[in-house]
């Protein structure tokens, strides 16, 4: 169990000093958008770059470390997280258009801000990015896509620091990107990436993120506890028309449900549990297999323990 872990862990007294916050057994739920799951052994909040480096060059490295972004594709299992997570604030935030028609942004400035700050430069071809509700660090990860686009399709290179704290400059190639999959070592940690755009006019980019804002508003629970789409789409397949056909829009499980509207997504109606989400997702996974054949494969990330 988490809990009795944290009470008998001296975990944080074998990490070293840091300029930003390390917390004792802090509670993860609030920080996704599940509102969900057990808290973190030790949660760090590193002030910039420097301070992720120096915190990774010194933490001894039988020490587990992840780090997580906004919480918005992620299910933090009620028995909470071993270890130390990071999560990456104000100073991974930063977001500039550049010369060339290009946007560097750091890996904690949500998607929808860099497609804003694309557009008023006047740079076209991120505007996708205003459907994705997540931070570049998760986009960067998961090869973020919506809208007939993907983060391959525009990124030039991505910076991160090892769990050495050794920084690496990659390349789009590096990245290895397929469909909802990066192949990048899974232990680098995303700090930056930079985007190319074209030149394009501001009015008619400025409409095209409102008509993916208008489509996200008709087609998906965004206003609801959710953390977006739940299956990854199968080759030939829409997970939802697949859910659908089983028999899945509307299950429940505890106070989880499949939404109504669209039946890729999962909701927590008020009081559900990580297991009720995690459960249901399972159930979904059951119906539709035994209906088409076709194994769903979960887009959310799942981390920690169950209770």
């Amino acid at each position: 169990m988490m809990a009795a872990r944290i009470a008998s862990s001296s975990l944080i007294e074998r990490l070293p000093p840091v300029r930003g916050e390390l917390i004792e057994n802090a509670p993860l739920a609030p920080l996704t958008w599940f509102r969900v799951g057990g808290p973190a052994e030790v949660l760090f909040r590193p002030v910039d770059a420097d301070d992720l480096a120096a915190f990774l060059t010194a933490t001894p490295e039988d020490i587990p470390v992840m780090v997580i972004g906004v919480g918005s594709n992620l299910l933090v299992r009620d028995g909470g997280v071993g270890g130390v997570v990071i999560r990456l604030g104000r100073g991974f935030m930063n977001i500039e258009a550049i010369e060339g028609h290009r946007v560097r942004a750091g890996t904690a400035a949500l998607d929808v801000a860099v497609a804003r700050v694309a557009q008023e430069a006047g740079i076209a071809g991120l505007e996708f990015y205003r459907g994705i509700p997540g931070s570049i660090g998760g986009a960067l990860r998961m090869n973020g896509g919506a809208y007939e686009r993907e983060t391959k399709d525009v990124l030039v290179e991505a910076v991160a620091l090892d769990r050495k704290g050794v920084r690496h400059v990659l390349s789009n190639a590096d990245m290895h990107y397929t469909y909802r999959h990066c192949g990048a070592d899974e232990g680098l940690i995303f700090v930056e990436a930079t985007y190319q755009g074209h030149a394009g006019d501001k009015a008619e980019i400025l409409a095209r993120m409102d008509e993916i804002t208008a489509k996200r508003e008709a087609s998906q629970p965004i206003r609801t506890r959710t953390g977006g789409s739940t299956f990854k789409n199968p080759q030939g397949h829409k997970s939802w028309q697949l859910i659908d056909a089983a028999g899945g829009r509307g299950l429940k499980r505890g106070g989880a449900q499949v939404s109504e509207l669209h039946c890729n997504f999962l909701i927590n109606t008020g009081d559900a549990s990580a297991a009720d989400l995690e459960d249901l997702g399972e159930d979904v996974r059951a119906r539709v297999k035994a209906q088409s054949g076709v194994a769903l494969d979960w887009e959310i990330k799942r981390i920690g323990e169950r209770a």
